[in-house]
């Protein structure tokens, strides 16, 4: 069978923001650059591990000698091209203000990628600590790689700082573990925390394309070191709604593209559930007791890795000295905070320019605080960014303290009841053949916009539940996560249940009464969450549905901040299917998804309960 790819470049820019490719500035690029190869030098080493694994780190090192500079580390599994003395990188830090400022900047190649010796484990599990001697993981390698950093470097000033996004991000929340004492400040950006609700599953649910796009490339063997990035394979269309419904079940992956040769795309699959080895590299149980200043970083829309900057934030906050834990969630998608001005968002206007409000305020003073002995940043706990007000808010705890809880039920009338109604049940028939795409636009994976996208589409489909409140009379601000507290039954024996929390527009503006031709009438997208119904009791022991028996079904969407405004509507859609962001469910109960046939893929009645015995609601917590 011919071998059909949807691009390599999209696995990696798509999924991970990559420093040196990803960042963008509004100056010309060459203009950056043009500094950094005037004002600094850059040195290339091979630093030696405890068992004597050498890792490749590149140091770019101020030309000023009458200053000494904290060292500021990214450590990646993305390459730290260009290689060679000579060949400079365009961009050093999360902002060219970092750059002027002054830091020595390192960039190291982890464990078994690229120009790096050793074997690469993904999500490699933190019990180093707990083996002693030589044992490495990735935090130990952090440890000896700091170590080596301000013994030998010159004119530092013995403090080190960490950063990343991503990927990286995950590597800057593990230095924290038993720190080298020198590590005095990290911000873990966009950080994967536990890759069974990061990435590539949701509840449990498989995130086909971002899995099949990025481990294409990223899980490719290797023979030796090397410096290029792996080449995928080739695209031949740019429909991946198209590609993927052609790809079948999960199980044609390694039949007809892989063959065998992804590692830990197999190991992946034989681990459907939450079982020992997906616990084993969940890194929050670890986050305990940590003494660097820490600042995590995350972006309301980020279709990555939302679920790792709250969920490292609570787990390091409630672990540690609160003073030392801060987090910033802005109006992003994944790792737009450090790329461009951040003004916008698809169709989502933030009114100005946020990336830049958080550099020159919030990123760079932290790390001049705690590296350079600047002044106090006086950071808030929690710097959150309000959507459909649009502006910034600092909370002393997060989710805010002081809340007023709402619970709404679901209404036979496609409404949303502050009272209980005895009206029955909503139904739709889910066409594993037709799923509900997950965006109305064409893209081989998934665009960024489609966090904020217009969801008219789907709300006019026949297999889309709508329930809708009435127009708002005042301001109301969700703060934190919302609960849905479901009763579902299903005529087959597996679902997702798919559930977005949508602002509905009103038609004309509630202060002139006109027609709003730009924006009237508009379903923006604020949050959007899925369970697979197997997991609906344990992720770690699922079960199936009995067929046409009501279950109760209760699961979080992630935190917001969004205040929907007067004249507005709050809409919740369910539905069964996201395609092609989300596998297409069998609807038939198979023990393993990744090994299911065409066969199992059958037709399904759904029925969403909303009567005095089977009550289904949302609830969500609000503030002034």
């Amino acid at each position: 069978m011919r071998k059909i790819w949807l691009s390599r470049s999209l696995a990696f820019i798509c999924l991970f923001s990559l420093m040196s490719l990803a960042q963008a500035s509004d100056e010309k690029p060459d203009a950056r650059a043009e500094y950094i190869r005037a004002n600094y030098t850059k040195f290339e080493h091979k630093i030696t591990m405890r068992d004597g694994i050498k890792l490749f780190t590149s140091v770019y090192v101020p030309n000023d000698d009458t200053k000494q500079y904290p060292i500021l580390l990214q450590r990646t599994p993305y390459r730290v091209a260009p290689y060679g003395s000579n060949k400079y990188k365009t961009r050093l830090g999360p902002d060219e203000s970092f750059e002027k400022d002054g830091f020595i900047f390192v960039f190291q190649d982890v464990r078994g990628k690229f120009m790096s010796e050793g074997k690469y484990v993904n999500m490699r599990p933190q019990d180093a600590y707990k083996k002693g001697g030589k044992a490495t993981d990735d935090a130990t390698d952090t440890h000896d790689t700091i170590d080596w950093l301000v013994k030998n470097i010159g004119k530092n000033n013995g403090k080190v700082g960490m950063w990343g996004t991503s990927y990286p991000g995950y590597y800057t929340s593990v230095a924290a573990i038993n720190s080298h004492p020198a590590l005095k400040a990290i911000s873990p950006q966009a950080p994967i925390a536990d890759w069974f609700f990061d990435d590539f599953h949701r509840n449990g649910a498989f995130v086909t394309p971002m899995a099949f796009l990025f481990f294409d490339t990223f899980d490719k063997g290797r023979d030796d070191l090397h410096a290029a990035w792996p080449e995928g394979m080739k695209s031949v269309t740019p429909d991946g709604y198209q590609f993927f419904k052609k790809l079948g079940p999960l199980s044609n992956v390694n039949k007809n593209h892989f063959h065998g040769t992804r590692p830990f795309w197999n190991e992946l699959t034989l681990h459907p559930n939450y079982d020992e080895y997906w616990q084993a590299r969940n890194v929050l149980p670890h986050l305990k007791n940590t003494k660097p200043a820490t600042l995590i970083v995350g972006g309301w829309y980020d279709t990555e890795d939302l679920y790792g900057p709250l969920a490292t934030y609570q787990t390091m906050s409630n672990a540690n000295k609160k003073e030392h834990v801060k987090m910033v969630m802005g109006p992003w998608s994944h790792g737009q905070w450090n790329q461009g001005k951040g003004e916008k968002l698809g169709e989502a206007d933030f009114g100005f320019n946020t990336s830049t409000w958080f550099q020159e305020n919030i990123l760079l003073p932290f790390f001049q605080q705690h590296l350079k002995e600047g002044d106090d940043a006086k950071l808030a706990s929690a710097t959150m960014f309000e959507t459909g007000s649009n502006r910034w808010r600092k909370f002393e705890t997060w989710p805010p303290a002081k809340t007023k809880e709402t619970r709404l039920y679901l209404g036979a009338d496609e409404s949303l009841n502050s009272t209980r109604q005895d009206a029955g049940f909503s139904d739709y028939i889910s066409d594993p053949n037709k799923p509900v795409p997950h965006s109305a636009n064409i893209s081989r994976g998934w665009d960024k916009p489609y966090m904020v996208e217009d969801q008219r589409f789907s709300a006019r489909r026949p297999d889309v539940l709508v329930f809708e409140s009435q127009a708002q009379e005042e301001d109301i601000t969700l703060a934190g996560s919302l609960e849905l507290d479901l009763w579902f039954s299903t005529s087959q024996s597996a679902a997702d249940i798919v559930v977005k929390l949508v602002d509905v527009f009103p038609g004309k503006d509630v202060n002139d009464d006109k027609v709003d031709k730009e924006t009237g009438n508009r379903h923006e997208l604020v949050r959007w969450g899925v369970i697979r119904g197997r997991f609906s009791d344990s992720f770690s022991e699922p079960k199936p549905f009995k067929p046409n028996q009501p279950s109760r079904v209760k699961f979080e969407l992630y935190d917001v901040l969004h205040t929907i405004k007067r004249g507005h509507k709050l809409q919740i859609q369910i539905q069964s299917s996201m395609f092609p962001f989300i596998d297409i469910n069998p609807q038939k109960y198979v023990e393993n998804i990744f090994e299911a046939t065409a066969a199992d893929f059958v037709k399904a009645e759904h029925r969403i309960y909303h009567s005095k015995q089977y009550p289904s609601a949302i609830s969500f917590n609000t503030i002034n």
